[in-house]
């Protein structure tokens, strides 16, 4: 894989206080000192505890997105994946003091990485020892999430703090707000911070603004499991990339496990833990992904006898642009001396904040993933229909089947066609509608015993499989095309002769031409389509037809686009890189197969 080195900037010096300046912006109720890179709360009830956190930047929403009412007072950012000094931590220490700067509550939670923990806890210690009438009312929170270093690897340094930090941020701040003193606000925070569990998996690392392009050290089939969100590598790789629910299953067993006596972290019992899970985009992934990403982990722990209390999901803590996730679990409290209650942090994580980076969530359990009722006959409906032989049905199926396994061939250099001619989904359109297909194939629904009822299922796999223009063209050709095999057929033959295929092809082309424009020389599909139904009505030979249609498809590489996806795309661009439009190369490919 390539490692995303582009960036939208002015200059890389500049670029995390550019952010920071487009926050505040957006949030008219967030203040920035810019000298210090401190975002806080313009205005606050300065009798209530007040939160303090911050680190380096490259983990946004993370800090300063979660400053607002209901979780952080002030957030100290660094420069890329570099922490605050001391002083910038002061200003922001300072900033949230009340109005006569005498009763100062004041919590600082950073993540367990070794510049924060010792650059804030400077700023802590200089402050009190300038103000030690204040000192006892001053904390520090260190948090370690990750189940990715072990016991033995973290005897000294412990684990590093991942996503699982934002929920100690959620919950402690909506407690904070509700009133709570600075001892009840720190031991909610502090037990939460306890009993939550991270693990991180990328397919790659990413790119640091101003810093040289570099190279994959992952190749193509392999994943990382527990990298940290500064570019730290993980503790190992797997590869091939197994399934999304096969990794789930794997990151929740690393997370909750009871028997990893280096990764037992959190006192999950396996059975009848209930538990909140966060789901976070490591600043990469598609919200496409992320949905499927949801779903998986939910059921992954109801597989496990977990009650999901909670599901909440986006993006919160990112390692800039790193294609990857994270899963937390928060193990609930189950009655423990001095622990809080489950309904008390459920209630706390539900508190509606005014912060720019917390994304909305139910608030209520979730529900459980639904299967459609109803079965659906997968047969295609043939009833009332003339069953016509191929006159030779093995030679025939073979054909379908070799085609389709072309189709699955030539995906990657349909999608390399279709990233410079199009939007970059041909390929992987025509290799599902093709698998499709083979599964048709396999199941007997497509055979060269009854060309119509085969043909109306292509239509239907079309339909239904490959979506987008490309599955309705195809859709309607076929459909139109088990038309012409009954309308063509006055004598009611029951066997598919070349003169009843030409005439049934010709009225198809007919038939889909009512519905696009699209006409040869064009650049679309159409090209080669019309050239082999042209030339095999004329002359009656699959092999000279079959060729004109190769010919027309490798012709449109130098065609000005008229219609299609690449009517879209600047001319100049398609002259010169001279690509064959993805589509007619598609049809090309099928008709190939056909070649006796």
């Amino acid at each position: 894989m390539s490692i995303q080195s582009k960036h939208f900037l002015n200059t890389p010096e500049s670029l995390v206080l550019d952010s920071l300046q487009g926050l505040v912006t957006q949030n008219p109720h967030l203040s920035l000192d810019a000298q210090n890179k401190v975002v806080y709360l313009t205005s606050r009830d300065r009798s209530k505890v007040a939160l303090i956190c911050g680190g380096g930047s490259g983990h946004e929403p993370a800090h300063a997105g979660f400053v607002g009412k209901g979780i952080l007072a002030a957030a100290v950012c660094g420069n890329v994946f570099a922490s605050p000094n001391p002083s910038q931590v002061k200003r922001g220490i300072e900033l949230v003091e009340n109005d006569k700067g005498l009763s100062l509550s004041v919590i600082i939670i950073v993540k367990n990485y070794t510049g924060d923990v010792l650059n804030f806890g400077l700023a802590k210690e200089q402050y009190a020892a300038q103000h030690p009438e204040k000192a006892d009312r001053a904390r520090f929170l260190i948090v370690g999430d990750d189940v990715a270093v072990s016991k033995s690897q973290g005897k000294i340094v412990g684990r590093r703090g991942l996503a699982g930090t934002v929920l100690v941020y959620k919950i402690a701040g909506a407690l904070a707000e509700r009133g709570g003193s600075l001892d009840q606000v720190y031991n909610v925070a502090d037990w939460v911070s306890k009993n939550v569990a991270t693990i991180g998996v990328g397919l790659e690392h990413c790119h640091v603004p101003g810093t040289a392009a570099t190279q994959s050290h992952l190749s193509d089939s392999e994943i990382e499991i527990g990298m940290g969100i500064h570019n730290e590598p993980g503790n190992r790789r797997l590869s091939p990339v197994p399934p999304l629910g096969e990794l789930v299953k794997q990151l929740l067993e690393n997370v909750m496990s009871t028997t990893d006596t280096e990764r037992s972290f959190v006192p999950f019992k396996g059975k009848g833990d209930r538990v909140v899970l966060l789901v976070n985009n490591l600043g990469g992934m598609s919200e496409l992904e992320l949905g499927g990403l949801v779903g998986e982990a939910t059921k992954g722990l109801q597989k496990r006898g977990a009650t999901v209390e909670r599901v909440i999901a986006g993006t919160f803590m990112t390692s800039l642009n790193m294609p990857g996730f994270s899963l937390t679990v928060l193990l609930l409290p189950d009655g423990q001396a001095g622990a809080p209650t489950a309904t008390e942090i459920l209630e706390l994580l539900d508190d509606t904040p005014n912060a720019p980076g917390w994304k909305w969530s139910a608030g209520s359990t979730p529900g459980q993933p639904s299967e459609e009722a109803t079965t659906r006959n997968q047969a295609a409906t043939t009833e009332g229909t003339l069953k016509i032989k191929a006159e030779d049905p093995k030679a025939f199926i073979s054909a379908v089947q070799r085609a389709c396994e072309a189709l699955v061939k030539e995906e990657p250099e349909i999608t390399r066609m279709d990233n410079i001619a199009g939007d970059g989904d041909c390929g992987l359109t025509l290799k599902d509608g093709a698998q499709a297909v083979l599964r048709e194939v396999e199941a007997g629904r497509i055979s060269g015993d009854d060309i119509v009822g085969s043909l109306i299922a292509i239509s239907r796999v079309a339909e239904e499989q490959m979506g987008g223009t490309s599955g309705a063209l195809y859709s309607i050709f076929f459909a139109a095309l088990a038309q012409g095999f009954q309308l063509n057929n006055p004598n009611h033959s029951t066997q598919a002769n070349l003169n009843l295929w030409t005439a049934s092809l010709t009225s198809a082309l007919t038939k889909l031409y009512t519905y696009t424009r699209a006409r040869p020389p064009s650049r679309t599909l159409v090209d080669p389509l019309d050239a082999f139904i042209t030339t095999v009505s004329d002359k009656k030979d699959l092999v000279v037809a079959i060729q004109a249609a190769a010919d027309a498809a490798l012709q449109t590489r130098d065609l000005e686009a008229k219609a299609g996806r690449s009517a879209y795309v600047e001319g100049d661009r398609l002259r010169t890189e001279r690509v064959p439009d993805p589509g007619a190369w598609g049809v090309r490919t099928i008709l190939d197969a056909f070649r006796v």
